[in-house]
């Protein structure tokens, strides 16, 4: 089933109108009712009673993403909702970096302690701790040095930052934010596709291809880097959907 973006939204913030200053584009926005004067949204094209929320030049009139442009933006909103949750969680482990790093030998002391409780358990079910892979990365993670995991620490911030500022970019559809989008995800793919064959995981598999769809998608309907003729085509895109510019075009050729 086809979904009618610029009705839902209009549904949820209510509808955008404008009357325009030129005298034929103006009266194709505006119908005389039985209730007073209705104006065209300039989202979903319905008319809505009550005077406009504003008036002036076409030229000055607000550019409401509708139609196409407007799942996009949706579609934008989603990714940066995945990157503010990514950016959160990657704050999360680095604090937990940080935290480790100045406590390690503490842990150390409790972890080889529940060790030793559960190695009979395991042991009853024919599992052997002492040649697990996590156990064997944990106790691995113990010799590193302090100064290292402050790195590793440090280089976790930056990335979360990283992903932060996609987020909040994203979510106000900057150009400059889908190309630092595009330029961070592509970087990162040749680690993501190493990881995967040290160890499959379902997980994993997800998130590469999450970040393929993501960096095909905004480079090639964002036009980026010169693509499908670049900002120029994607502006005049932008505005051929504005509903003032159909209107006007409308005008002209009656």
């Amino acid at each position: 089933m086809k979904i009618d973006w610029d009705r839902r939204t209009c549904a949820r913030r209510g509808h955008v109108t404008y009357a325009p200053d030129e005298r034929v584009l103006r009266e194709r926005l505006c119908a005389e009712t039985g209730l007073g004067e209705a104006w065209r949204c300039l989202r979903c094209g319905d008319f809505a009673l009550g005077d406009p929320h504003g008036s002036g030049p076409a030229d000055e009139a607000p550019l409401v993403p509708r139609g196409k442009v407007l799942r996009d933006l949706f579609i934008l909103r989603f990714l940066a909702i995945e990157r503010a949750v990514r950016g959160v969680f990657i704050v999360l482990v680095a604090a937990a970096v940080w935290k480790f790093s100045n406590s390690r030998h503490a842990v150390r002391r409790l972890f080889d302690e529940y060790l030793d409780v559960l190695r009979p358990v395991f042991r009853h079910f024919h599992y052997d701790l002492d040649h697990s892979p996590v156990v064997g990365t944990i106790q691995k993670t113990f010799g590193y040095k302090h100064s290292t995991l402050l790195l590793v620490a440090v280089l976790l911030l930056v990335y979360a930052l990283v992903e932060l500022v996609e987020a909040f970019g994203l979510w106000y559809a900057k150009r400059w934010a889908e190309y630092l989008t595009v330029v961070a995800t592509a970087a990162f793919l040749p680690l993501e596709i190493y990881e995967l064959t040290e160890h499959i995981s379902w997980l994993k598999i997800a998130t590469l291809v999450l970040n393929i769809l993501a960096v095909l998608y905004i480079a090639l309907t964002k036009r980026l880097f010169g693509l499908r003729g670049g900002h120029k085509a994607f502006e005049a895109e932008r505005q051929s959907a504005s509903l003032l510019e159909v209107e006007e075009s409308a005008g002209v050729m009656v």
